[in-house]
């Protein structure tokens, strides 16, 4: 069985289709990356499967269970996590507190007994810390949790929101192209830890315009154009895909 499952997914805007009737699977332990030219509806399948976007019709599955009428939060609390095309660190707090806020979706303890101070708040507060300080661990940036964000480069601010969606241990997360606008030479450190999330058990997937990333990344890639299904396959198999590459890839990849 399918960890996620869409089935004849659509979304609506006015009388434009930004994604009309997708079906796809996504399995346990896959890079899945999706791909297609700007306004194929990447981000608007993202949105629809995180919770964001109201879809118009279908059907999206977790682990066998129907979750397109929950909110994003709960959809969270079930094991999806994502990041966004544009940063949404918070520069003025600690690179540990924003890592911190990730782990709230998962956090055992409610409003009033976190506001209260009780032993079991305090108690999942020092959790929480240490969930947040292990996530900066594997980013080797433990030794600067105390730091302010907005001191990062562009490129580790990336890392650093990647680590905050891993804080609330997702299976699923979900990657909103994370290299764009991040210089070729901090790249190479996300591609790792993306590989480093996924061989610890996390399924991973992934909007990148970048094709040499998806293709060296991915196990398998679905290819949108004008919000539908174009083609579907492993990387080899989209590289040599006729119409794919007529719509999008052209010579780019046939060159790599």
């Amino acid at each position: 069985m399918a960890l996620l499952e869409v089935r004849d997914l659509r979304v609506t805007f006015g009388g434009l289709h930004a994604v009309d009737g997708l079906s796809t699977s996504v399995r346990e332990g896959q890079i899945k990356g999706i791909i297609g030219p700007n306004g194929a509806g990447k981000t608007t399948l993202f949105n629809a499967i995180a919770g964001i976007q109201k879809l118009s019709a279908g059907a999206i599955e977790l682990e066998g269970v129907r979750i397109e009428s929950l909110r994003p939060f709960q959809r969270a609390r079930l094991g999806l996590a994502r990041t966004f095309q544009n940063l949404q660190i918070f520069p003025e707090l600690s690179l540990v507190e924003n890592v911190m806020i990730g782990c709230h979706p998962g956090a055992r303890t409610g409003f009033w007994t976190a506001m209260l101070g009780t032993t079991g708040a305090r108690r999942e507060e020092r959790r929480i810390e240490a969930t947040a300080y292990d996530k900066l661990a594997m980013l080797g940036m433990a030794d600067r949790a105390m730091l302010p964000a907005g001191n990062l480069s562009f490129g580790e601010s990336k890392l650093l929101e990647i680590a905050r969606a891993l804080a609330a241990e997702p299976k699923i997360l979900m990657l909103d192209e994370p290299i764009a606008g991040v210089p070729a030479s901090e790249q190479a450190p996300i591609a790792k830890m993306i590989r480093q999330v996924n061989a610890q058990g996390v399924t991973v997937i992934l909007v990148e315009h970048n094709m040499r990333m998806v293709m060296g990344l991915c196990d398998e890639i679905l290819v949108l154009q004008s919000g539908r299904f174009l083609a579907e396959g492993t990387p080899a198999e989209i590289a040599s895909h006729r119409e794919v590459i007529g719509a999008y890839l052209g010579e780019e990849t046939a060159d790599a």
